[in-house]
């Protein structure tokens, strides 16, 4: 296991020992991943909890849907973004969003395809359409809605001002490329394997970052060790996982790798909500 690994398994675990004394009772017990591809559409509609589809305007003249999600609790809450795959806003990131709600965050994520191409009445695009389209998207673009979506779910009457971001596979790249950007009233970021930004870039990171990885993804992982440098020599707080044996894109794919996907799935869910948890509250 690396340094970083293990500097980072030890803080876990002191997270986890401090939300045991939590009066809220979403510290109470080990968090519960999001279902997986072949099981979210159960789960969501069993959900007790409140979501909805919105339009959130974005710049002078733009505007897109997103979907949001109300924990169950009485005090405000801060608001996590979850930012979708190269698939686009799927019912599995949906799924997330509300396990996410689970845990005592408004949880927001933004089609980041909206007015790029024809939508159905339900999921963004199929995955042929979403994949072509998403690689036309510009940078720019794409933070000014990120950071657009997060003012809205915070100016929410039960919500905190202060958002954590997290994203899988492309949604896992743009998260930590939003940290660069570091925006008003971003705590945290978390990345579930998507590449690392230039490390000439990361000088203007102002929140910590958790990166999850698979184990067995070395085009991503290969984009972690410089990163980490950098980080480091910056004084920046970066910490990281790699799952033994799982593959990319292992929270949707949790029945796949003889195993190895759900039990990644297992061990970091709770290392991504102990660290909003510590850096965001809830």
């Amino acid at each position: 296991m690396s340094t970083a690994s293990r500097r980072f398994v030890a803080t876990a675990l002191a997270i986890s020992t401090l939300g045991a004394c939590s009066t809220r009772p979403q510290a109470q017990s080990t968090p519960t991943p999001p279902a997986g591809a072949t099981d979210v559409a159960a789960r969501l509609a069993a959900s007790p909890r409140h979501g909805e589809w919105v339009m959130v305007p974005s710049g002078s003249s733009d505007s897109l849907r997103a979907w949001i999600v109300f924990p169950e609790r009485s005090d405000p809450a801060p608001v996590v973004v979850v930012i979708h795959e190269i698939f686009g806003l799927s019912t599995w990131i949906r799924g997330v969003a509300d396990q996410l709600a689970a845990e005592g965050f408004i949880a927001i994520a933004p089609d980041l395809l909206t007015g790029k191409a024809p939508l159905g009445p339900g999921d963004s695009l199929t995955n042929e359409v979403a994949t072509s389209v998403i690689r036309t998207l510009q940078a720019d673009e794409v933070h000014r809605r990120i950071a657009d979506v997060a003012q809205y779910a915070m100016r929410q009457p039960a919500a905190e001002k202060k958002y954590g971001i997290v994203g899988f596979c492309w949604g896992g790249s743009t998260s930590f490329q939003h940290a660069v950007r570091s925006p008003q009233g971003l705590g945290a970021a978390v990345v579930y394997y998507g590449g690392s930004p230039s490390p000439a870039s990361l000088s203007s990171v102002r929140v910590p970052v958790l990166g999850l990885y698979a184990g067995d993804d070395a085009r991503v992982n290969s984009t972690v060790p410089a990163a980490d440098s950098a980080m480091r020599a910056l004084g920046k707080s970066f910490e990281f996982r790699m799952f033994d044996s799982s593959g990319h894109g292992f929270l949707r794919q949790q029945d796949g790798r003889d195993g190895a996907n759900l039990a990644a799935s297992r061990q970091s869910w709770p290392m991504a909500i102990n660290f909003f948890r510590k850096h965001l509250g809830a």
